[in-house]
Formats: structure tokens, sequence, C-alpha cells
């Protein structure tokens, strides 16, 4: 199955078939286009991406939350609803998720200057995760943040908050960081998406943590596109908190 091509973004999936043999040389070639240096400017709106799904997974809910990168006020919210692309398959997370993804972000309104995505940056087993591919395609520095680790292996970690150890490929380099945001919680999988480095990656996430194990940004993500009881008179809703 084919993904169409989200509005406002004409290119993201240009060239794929629909096959997963496409997708996985897609991701191969897009990862080359990973930039693992710190080229972002001072940051004053941060976002927070996530995304959930409804009735049984015919329906893609992405969830993108704007903050004010000093005081963490929110100060806009998209939420984006369509149907489902493709099925899931473990490694091709993005396909599924980003064409909601990029229509929650274009109705946004607001370009933010670094993004918080929940899942994988260049820890990934072809160095595309749904954060990397999104800073590929959008052009804008990201961050994956995930929960479980998808590759990789790491030595043991220490249970205090910001105790952190590299996260190991096979051949020994290093693409990411296992974080332990809160004293003695699971730990984050930490990775940089693009236009952020590896050392900086998880700096910027402890910047953001603050009661919670989920820095702010994709806390408040993760809360607003998992909701199931808002009224659903349209496919796609802004709110602005200005």
């Amino acid at each position: 199955m084919t993904a169409a091509a989200p509005p406002g973004h004409p290119d993201a999936f240009s060239g794929w078939d629909g096959s997963t043999a496409a997708a996985r040389e897609m991701q191969k070639q897009l990862a080359g286009k990973v930039v693992l240096e710190d080229a972002f400017g001072p940051l004053r709106l941060i976002a927070g991406v996530d995304v959930g799904f409804e009735e049984g997974g015919k329906i893609t809910r992405a969830a993108v939350v704007l903050l004010d990168a000093e005081t963490l006020e929110p100060v806009a919210q998209a939420l984006a609803r369509i149907p489902t692309c493709m099925p899931y398959i473990p490694g091709l997370l993005s396909f599924r998720e980003l064409p909601a993804v990029l229509q929650a972000l274009d109705s946004l309104g607001q370009v933010p200057d670094l993004i918080f995505s929940d899942g994988h940056g260049i820890a990934h087993p072809r160095g595309l995760g749904i954060a990397a591919h999104l800073g590929v395609i959008t052009g804008l520095p990201t961050i994956g943040v995930a929960k479980k680790i998808l590759t990789g292996h790491h030595a043991e970690l220490g249970e205090q908050r910001g105790d952190q150890v590299d996260l190991l490929a096979k051949d020994g380099r290093v693409i990411g960081a296992v974080l332990r945001s809160k004293d003695k919680v699971r730990p984050l999988i930490i990775s940089p998406g693009n236009r952020v480095s590896l050392a900086t990656a998880p700096q910027l996430v402890m910047r953001y943590v603050t009661r919670y194990r989920l820095p702010e940004p994709t806390r408040l993500a993760d809360r607003l596109a998992s909701r199931r009881n808002e009224k659903r008179a349209s496919t796609q809703q802004t709110m602005s908190f200005e």
C-alpha cells in the first residue's frame, strides 16, 4: 500500500512504490542526509510529536504540541486524524505515521526551532527512525525520544537522574544514549534525528524533563495523541493558547 504525500510535502515519499523493500532502500538513502552536528539557533519554540491510533488502527492520530522553550508554557497544539496508510511493520514506523505527523505540523501555523519525537532518531537498523525521517524531510532539528531499544547494546546504567551510557551498534559506533531521566525509573533511549549531535541530544532532553519521566514536549504530545473522547467533526483540529 502506498502512502499519499501529505499536504505541503509532495516529495515526502516520492519514488516509493509501497513495498517494504523499497521503503528500506529509501531509509538507507535518506540516512545519508542526516546531519549529526548542532545546526540550530536559539531555541524559542520547541515541539513534541506523538502518534496514536483509533478504531482498531484504522485511523492514525498525530499530535503536535508547541511550547515556549524558556517557560515550557503551551503556545499551540495541532491534531490530525487520517486513514492509516499501512500496517505496522517493525523498522518502518515512519512510513505508517509520518503522513499524519506532517499534516499536523503543517496545520500548526508556526515553525518550531526543535522537535522532540516519540520514537527513534538514528538508533535504528538503517539509521532512519521516525525522528530522523521527520528531520530530513522537513529540514528541522529533531531528537528521538523512545521508550524501548530498537537496535544496539549498552553497558550497565546507573540508577540516578541524569545517568547515561552510550548505545552502541554492532560495529561499535555510538548511535544514541540510554538515559535515566528520573531516579530509578525505566530509562529513555535518546538519539539525534537531524541537525543535533550525539552529545547534545540527551542534554536537551534533560533540559526539558520536569517532574515526569518524559521531557515535557513529548509528554504533552503523548497525552494529546492518546485522547479518545474528543468530538470528531473534522479530520483535523488546531487549537491556540495565545
